[in-house]
């Protein structure tokens, strides 16, 4: 049983919404819990503390421990963020959907899973052009999952100094190892490309063999996603770390009607969005660029004071996105 002391403090922490305090006062509960040898509790106890939920008014928002930084320049080397976007808003092709859908279920039921002496899929890729859904996709998993996410910021993990890119990423994977999140390793061809080719220097081919012993190592709980717009570039020894991999594409005539039935809900127009002249007029662009035509349609139509959306209005919308 934890001190009557740390007890207190834990309490006072709680009751004050002092964030700092309470992780203070709960590792300490699971400290002691560890010294007696209770591994199993302290275990749940870490679980519980590092992926609470987060409270709309602030008082026991998500706890975290402190991130690490890049020695170089003090930079965090990622940023947690609760996401709040849901499997609804994800619109993907029939396959990658269901590849999300079986993801989940994976760590939904990955007590099941361990008690066969089997683990869910940790390590998974997102490869495809920009613009198609890598990010969000990772943002709905983690929030489905209701853990954190954590996106790797790669200008503070890639340093100037000689062997201090692979320090930082071995606080990564310790980080991530030790609490349950969705790491995100966005732009993932700038720490795994090709080693044979002979443009790059002896450190980038050190940094790609650092990522290749962490990924073979890594048993940690979190789910790490690695997304890349080169796919080609890629070390082909990366490929074999992944559990699995999901290839993104730009949107078919479908996806883009149903993106634009979910981007124009509640917008009064003189157009329905399964016309050809619709589907023709965004066919080609990614996902993002389909939501930031729309976006930049209805507001010039707000300000304009008209009271319904046309044609003319998402292909002005589009010429300016194109030449932006």
């Amino acid at each position: 049983m934890a001190s009557g002391k740390i007890l207190r403090q834990l309490l006072k922490a709680g009751t004050a919404g002092d964030k700092e305090g309470f992780r203070l006062a709960s590792e300490s509960i699971i400290e002691e819990e560890r010294l007696k040898q209770h591994h199993l509790l302290a275990n749940d106890l870490e679980k519980i503390l590092y992926t609470s939920s987060v409270d709309s008014e602030g008082k026991l928002s998500r706890v975290f421990p402190s991130v690490p930084t890049d020695k170089e320049r003090g930079l965090p080397l990622f940023d947690i963020r609760h996401s709040q976007r849901t499997l609804e808003e994800l619109i993907l092709p029939p396959e990658n959907l269901s590849s999300v859908e079986e993801l989940l279920g994976e760590h939904r039921r990955q007590d099941i899973l361990r008690s066969y002496g089997m683990r869910p899929a940790g390590k998974v890729l997102f490869f495809g052009p920009p613009g198609c859904g890598k990010t969000l996709t990772a943002e709905v998993i983690a929030c489905e999952l209701d853990l954190p996410l954590a996106i790797v910021r790669l200008d503070a993990l890639v340093s100037s100094f000689l062997g201090e890119t692979a320090a930082n990423l071995r606080k990564v994977f310790d980080y991530i190892s030790q609490y349950p999140m969705v790491a995100l390793f966005d732009e993932f061809d700038a720490i795994g490309k090709e080693r044979s080719d002979s443009s790059e220097h002896g450190e980038l081919r050190r940094v790609v063999n650092a990522v290749l012993q962490m990924m073979d190592a890594y048993q940690g709980n979190s789910l790490i996603i690695a997304a890349t717009n080169h796919e080609q570039i890629l070390d082909s020894a990366i490929w074999r770390r992944f559990d699995d991999v999901f290839e993104f594409s730009k949107p078919s005539r479908e996806m883009i009607e149903a993106i634009l039935r979910s981007k124009l809900r509640g917008v009064r127009r003189q157009f329905e969005t399964e016309q050809v002249e619709i589907l023709d007029l965004f066919d080609g662009l990614s996902g993002a660029d389909i939501e930031r035509v729309v976006r930049r349609a209805i507001k010039r139509n707000i300000l304009k004071g008209q009271e319904f959306l046309n044609l003319k209005d998402l292909s002005s919308a589009r010429s300016k996105e194109i030449r932006r």
